[in-house]
């Protein structure tokens, strides 16, 4: 049976096109540290209307797509709410904002050695390696 490239493509475009709802999940995470869901939800929508207009989508294709990100925000949504349930029953409150400030340093460390890292091998130079090896 032959494929068109609509057919071998389409799972890769349903990955692209529910993509942004990692980021969109994540926001909520990101509160009062200067993410604007609003403006972020908004940005992800442009994008996968462009998707869905260079992969000449119909309709009926970005109807459902729409629906099965919107099912899937959902279900995220939703075992997310179950997780923070069991987190609450397994720490206080005071262990939770501990583990949330150690969390922010763990990240803020490896940010920094990341960036680090980035900064370090800008400067320095290819090693050549001796014909004699």
């Amino acid at each position: 049976m032959k494929m068109s490239l609509r057919q071998l493509f389409a799972p890769a475009l349903l990955a692209v096109a529910l993509m942004p709802l990692a980021f969109t999940a994540q926001a909520g995470h990101h509160e009062g540290r200067g993410y604007d869901r609003e403006q972020m939800a908004e940005r992800m929508e442009e994008r996968r209307q462009e998707v869905y207009q260079r992969a000449e989508l119909s309709e009926e294709q970005q109807d459902a797509l729409n629906e099965a990100h919107a099912d899937h925000r959902e279900a995220v949504k939703a075992l997310q709410e179950e997780y923070h349930a069991r987190i609450a029953e397994i720490l206080t409150e005071e262990e939770r904002q501990a583990v949330s400030e150690a969390m922010r340093e763990v990240h803020a460390e490896q940010r920094s050695e990341r960036e680090h890292g980035k900064r370090s091998h800008r400067h320095e130079k290819p090693a050549v390696e001796s014909a004699a090896e």
